[in-house]
């Protein structure tokens, strides 16, 4: 009897440990395929956050031109490039020329 069971044994052991390996090989390209993954979007939260920091800069330094505004007061020259700026007023006896070739 004890022959019988030592070859059957063997074969149980034999297709365990194919089995064994088996799932590990697949567990190891799982493993694989998700840091892949984890790869790229570390990559592209590093391409956001470069891209997130240049406008916070430009928003810094947008304000600090609002605050320097702020701390020197209206001044008629200001106000005067305001006014030609953003609203498109003239002085009087000025000409202003529009380029239509566009």
């Amino acid at each position: 009897m004890a022959k019988t069971a030592t070859p059957t044994k063997k074969r149980q052991r034999a297709k365990s440990g194919l089995l064994t390996r088996v799932l590990i090989l697949i567990l190891l390209v799982g493993i694989c395929a998700q840091l892949y993954t984890l790869r790229g979007q570390v990559e592209r939260a590093q391409t956001d956050q470069e891209l997130l920091a240049a406008q916070v800069d430009a928003q810094r330094q947008a304000n600090e031109s609002l605050a320097a505004d702020i701390a020197e007061g209206t001044t008629p020259e200001k106000m005067e490039e305001l006014a030609r700026e953003e609203l498109g007023l003239v002085t009087p006896g000025e000409y202003v020329f529009y380029d239509v070739s566009n």
